[in-house]
C-alpha cells in the first residue's frame, strides 16, 4: 500500500521550477533516504508533502488522502529549529512545548497529552533526557527530544529534514539507529533527508535522488551510479566505493561533503 505519491508533479517556489513533472511512490514500512544537491529541492518536496507548498500541476497522495488532510498523521521535524537553548526549560518540558500543536510556550496539558508527551521521550531512549535542562544537554541528545517531538500524536509518516546537520559520527549513527528501529518497530514510513549516502548505507530500503529539477528513486546501487547522477546533476560525476563507503565524485571534487560544509 503506498504511504505517499507524487504523480506527474511540478513544484514552484518564487516563481522558479524545483521539480518539474516528477512521479515516485514510497510504500508504507519503507525507510527511504531523500537527497540532492542544495537547491534540489529536499525541502520544498517536504512542505508540499505536508501540504505547505502546493502543486503547480500533478496530483500529490500523502496516506491515501490530499496532503493537508494528513496532517494529524504526520510527524514532521524541520530544517530550521529553534532548540531554546538559552532557557532553562526541562528536556520534558520542551517536548511538551509541542504537544496539541503548541511551538510556543508551556502548554496545560491534560492525563492524555501529558502521556502522549512521556510515550514520545520513551521512544526516542529519552527519560534521562527528560529530567536535565536543555542548556546541558549536546546536539545529539537535543535531536532526540526534536524527534521525540516528532512522535507526539502517534503519527504513521515521519519527515525528517536533515535531522544529521552539525552531529559528528557517532550521533549521527546513533540518529539513524534510532530512526531505523522506529521504522520497524511501530511501523513506520521514514523520509529522511541528508547531505550525503553513507550514513544511511545498510540501512534505507530505497533512495530517492533529486537533481536537475528530476527525481531517480530506487536500491542504493541502482541510483547511486555515475549515469544517473551524471544526469541529476547535469555535470559528469564518478562514483567511487571505498569498503563499504560510496564517495559522490566530481572531477576531485566530493560533491555530497563538499556542497553542504556551510549548512546550519
Amino acid at each position: 500500500m503506498e504511504a505517499l505519491a507524487f504523480s506527474d508533479v511540478t513544484l514552484e517556489l518564487g516563481g522558479r521550477t524545483i521539480l518539474s513533472r516528477v512521479s515516485f511512490a514510497i510504500e508504507t514500512g519503507e525507510f527511504v533516504g531523500l537527497l540532492g544537491p542544495n537547491g534540489a529541492g529536499k525541502t520544498t518536496l517536504l512542505r508540499a508533502l505536508l501540504g505547505l507548498v502546493p502543486a503547480r500541476s500533478g496530483t500529490i497522495r500523502v496516506l491515501s488522502g490530499a496532503p493537508a488532510a494528513a496532517d494529524a498523521s504526520i510527524g514532521y521535524m524541520p530544517q530550521t529549529r529553534s532548540s531554546a537553548v538559552g532557557s532553562r526549560l526541562s528536556g520534558w518540558d520542551f517536548v511538551a512545548c509541542a504537544a496539541n500543536g503548541q511551538r510556543f510556550g508551556l502548554p496545560i496539558l491534560d492525563k492524555a497529552l501529558r502521556f502522549d508527551v512521556d510515550r514520545a521521550i520513551a521512544l526516542v531512549g529519552g527519560a534521562d533526557l527528560a529530567r536535565r535542562p536543555l542548556v546541558e544537554l549536546s546536539g545529539g541528545e537535543r535531536q532526540r527530544l526534536l524527534l521525540a517531538q516528532a512522535l507526539l500524536g502517534k503519527p504513521r509518516l515521519l519527515l525528517l529534514d536533515e535531522p544529521l546537520i552539525s552531529l559528528d559520527l557517532n550521533h549521527q549513527k546513533s540518529i539513524v539507529s534510532l530512526v531505523s528501529e522506529l521504522n520497524r518497530e511501530l511501523n513506520l514510513t521514514v523520509l529522511f533527508s541528508a547531505h550525503e549516502i553513507n550514513p544511511l548505507i545498510g540501512v534505507i530500503n530505497r533512495v530517492l535522488y533529486l537533481g536537475n529539477r528530476q527525481a531517480a528513486i530506487g536500491k542504493v546501487e541502482q541510483v547511486i551510479t555515475s549515469p544517473v547522477l551524471s544526469r541529476l546533476y547535469g555535470t559528469e560525476i564518478d562514483v567511487v566505493h571505498v569498503g563499504a563507503r560510496v564517495f559522490v565524485m566530481a572531477g576531485a571534487y566530493e560533491i555530497e561533503r563538499d556542497e553542504h560544509r556551510h549548512d546550519v
